[in-house]
């Protein structure tokens, strides 16, 4: 081939079925050449690449207007050794590489991705391949744990599939947070190019070919966010360019458990985003799905995601009993695995910071039991009511314990609104209550941070909390609406403004000072990574303080009230050091594009380099992004009650390519708070996980396990105080 010469072509020649021609600096094979129906037009040419590094890609010209066009003579015979002939090592490499190309093809056990990828492979990442390799369609499930580099197994797969004819188009679905970084590492790793189908792109094809062209026939190869796939905008041209079944398509599924049902119903209760995917996922011929997080503790929600996977194997509502279910469709290893094998991997050390010894008039204690007898007097007043005006008078008190837990800031802001919306309510008739009960939404916001995979974690401040207190105002109005208005209720009710009154003064007073958490915290920054660092309140003497090169990862929910007041007091604790302008950054959902990168850049470059020392970030930077280079350490400042969330957000740092021998996870535990002990109460869900899906990676303390079900956090939080009081 290396000896076929180019012969300019005249004006009106056209290629024949069979040719070897030259078309934009590449070699192809014309495959089918479709005369023009007008007279005097080029006729268009169907072209199959020739050049090993896109064997096999299609392209369509219309052939006059391609500008290096040339027909290659097709063997170029009078040529034949006249250069004498090759040496037997380097002929038996060439025909060792025909050979090579021709067996793989067929061959399910050998592999052709690996060596076409600028990437190191670890053995432990040929299992996802071979295993899809074997399925006649690839219907496969990789649940490796965080940090394995299920990014890259995705892209082995997808790279061999084209390699082998069997893929030609491929949708990647992501949350939109990460969609930038699927993009550069498929094209830097695997040659891969593709195209991020958004606002932006759907505009510039429209303008380019017109308002009717549909987007997903202008390219092969797509990146989409999640929260698209539930648009009509996107997702109804997506279902007409498939039609019934796209033959050689694959969707790959990131972070699929968010297509899981969000509850433990027989069926579970299905998001707009399952019955999205539940639609798309059959029009595809194969199906790659991707979660460190598969099961939420649920055996239905489970049962439900496989059947989204297959539906040919699994049933939603069948609990899938035993693990030779899931061999066939499934790959999970854990790190702890991997590192007893082939080692590579650091140990996690989970450190449970408890602060005790607090005085009785502590504001956290002290909120803490006027919030447990404001919880006994809703509960009486509501005694009589229907089991959805308890739910809801319920559901606002574990609301106001999450907030509690996560800051004294974020639970004097939701309290403020609370406290006034009761009064109100009170105060107006029935007919207004019930009015004010139909409006207002759920409570999705109020007991769950939006995440990574949530539009509204790119909502402003003002926003997100103008929504949160809307939801506030309307379960609390759900509430009053149906309240006994007797005399022996409102005795209660009124005693309840008295606490509600307790509690607001004592949380004003404080919310901008710091808690034991911080104060905790900072102590940790100072013995770790400042060590001159003064105490809170003080300003440092002589040269400022100097910071070594070690770094930190804090996580808190994605409130506002939280992160501001975090930022704000450790802004303060470091004033006056060496540096303190550039030792503090947030990533947050707000954080897009350049910025989010150059933070991620300057987090992992090397510290001696960079003054970048703490970083404080939410749920929206839980998947996805890496902070391994120079960090071990990660704090959650709050929990979320969900072990999903927690166990990303660790895969952060303790994640392949991770230097260090060993990472800490620390979070905190106030022994002397109710709500510290109700967590240790929640319901046992991780039991089932392990059960049904094998050993998780610790995430916290075996002896504290969640939920992320509002119905039994209730449930279990009305036990957790039925058993403390039964201890009182």
């Amino acid at each position: 081939m290396d000896d076929l010469t180019a012969q300019p072509l005249p004006p009106e020649g056209v290629p024949q079925v069979g040719d070897l021609v030259q078309v934009r600096s590449r070699r192809w094979l014309v495959e089918e050449v479709v005369p023009s129906t007008t007279s005097g037009n080029t006729p268009v040419v169907r072209l199959a690449c020739a050049d090993d590094d896109a064997q096999g890609q299609s392209l369509d010209v219309f052939w006059d207007y391609e500008l290096d066009r040339k027909i290659l003579q097709e063997e170029g015979w009078q040529d034949l050794a006249a250069k004498g002939f090759d040496a037997p090592r380097q002929f038996a490499a060439f025909l060792h590489t025909l050979r090579w190309n021709c067996i793989t093809a067929t061959d399910p056990n050998l592999f052709q991705a690996p060596f076409r990828a600028g990437i190191k492979i670890d053995a432990y990442q040929m299992e996802p391949l071979r295993k899809a390799l074997q399925l006649p369609r690839v219907n496969l499930f990789i649940a490796d744990d965080t940090g394995l580099g299920k990014t890259i197994e995705a892209g082995l797969i997808a790279r061999e599939l084209l390699l082998r004819k069997k893929a030609k188009t491929i949708v990647v679905s992501t949350p939109p947070s990460v969609l930038e970084q699927w993009k550069a590492e498929l094209e830097e790793r695997f040659g891969l190019i593709f195209e991020i189908l958004d606002r932006a792109y759907l505009t510039r094809m429209r303008r380019e070919r017109g308002f009717g062209v549909n987007p997903w026939r202008t390219h092969s190869r797509f990146l989409i966010s999640h929260n698209l796939l539930i648009d009509p905008t996107y997702a109804d041209p997506m279902r007409e360019w498939l039609g019934p079944l796209l033959p050689g398509s694959l969707l790959i599924l990131d972070e699929a458990h968010h297509a899981a049902p969000s509850s433990g119903g027989r069926y579970g209760i299905e998001t707009k985003f399952t019955r999205a995917v539940r639609d798309l996922t059959g029009r595809f011929e194969h199906r790659l799905f991707l979660s460190a997080t598969p099961h939420n503790g649920h055996s239905n929600s489970f049962s439900t995601l496989l059947e989204l996977l297959d539906p040919y194997r699994f049933t939603r509502g069948v609990k899938v009993r035993g693990k030779r279910a899931l061999e066939d469709v499934m790959v999970r290893r854990l790190k702890e695995d991997i590192r007893e094998v082939q080692g590579g991997f650091p140990t996690r050390d989970v450190v449970r910071v408890a602060i005790d010894g607090l005085p009785d008039d502590a504001p956290e204690l002290v909120l803490s039991r006027l919030l447990d007898e404001y919880r006994t007097a809703r509960e009486e007043r509501f005694a009589s009511t229907t089991r959805r005006t308890q739910a809801a008078a319920g559901l606002l008190v574990v609301g106001l314990q999450q907030r509690l837990l996560s800051s004294i800031e974020a639970f004097a802001r939701s309290l403020k609104v609370h406290r006034a919306t009761v009064e109100r309510q009170w105060e107006k008739d029935r007919v207004a209550a019930d009015a004010a009960k139909t409006g207002g939404g759920d409570a999705e916001l109020f007991t769950t941070a939006p995440d990574a995979d949530d539009e509204r974690a790119e909502w402003t401040p003002e926003e997100l909390e103008a929504e949160e207190n809307a939801q506030i105002e309307a379960i609390t109005a759900t509430a009053e609406a149906d309240s006994p208005r007797d005399a022996a209720a409102e005795a209660l009710w009124r005693r309840e403004q008295v606490l509600l009154d307790q509690m607001q003064e004592i949380a004003e007073g404080v919310r901008h000072l710091p808690e034991a958490k911080i104060r905790k915290l900072i102590d940790w920054i100072r013995e770790n990574l400042c060590p001159e660092l003064p105490t809170f309140g003080k300003k440092p003497q002589g040269e400022p303080p100097k910071w070594n090169n070690r770094r930190v990862l804090i996580f808190t929910e994605n409130r506002e009230g939280t992160k501001r007041y975090l930022k704000t007091i450790l802004e303060q604790a470091i004033e006056g050091t060496e540096g303190a302008e550039g030792r503090i950054e947030v990533i947050d959902g707000l954080t897009r594009g350049d910025r989010r990168k150059e933070i991620q850049r300057r987090f992992n470059t090397d510290p001696a380099k960079d003054p970048l020392r703490i970083l404080l970030a939410t749920d929206a930077a839980r998947e996805g992004l890496n902070f391994q280079a120079h960090c071990a350490d990660l704090f959650h400042f709050d929990l979320p009650w969900n072990p999903g969330r927690i166990e990303q957000r660790n895969g952060r740092i303790d994640r392949k390519l991770q230097p260090a021998d060993e990472v800490r996870c620390h979070y905190f535990v106030l022994p002397q708070r109710v709500e510290d002990r109700v967590l240790e109460v929640l319901v046992r869900k991780t039991e089932t996980i392990k059960k049904e899906l094998g050993s998780l990676t610790k995430v916290i303390d075996d002896d504290i396990e969640w939920t992320a079900d509002p119905d039994k956090i209730i449930a279990a939080v009305k036990r957790g105080y039925q058993a403390l009081d039964s201890i009182h």
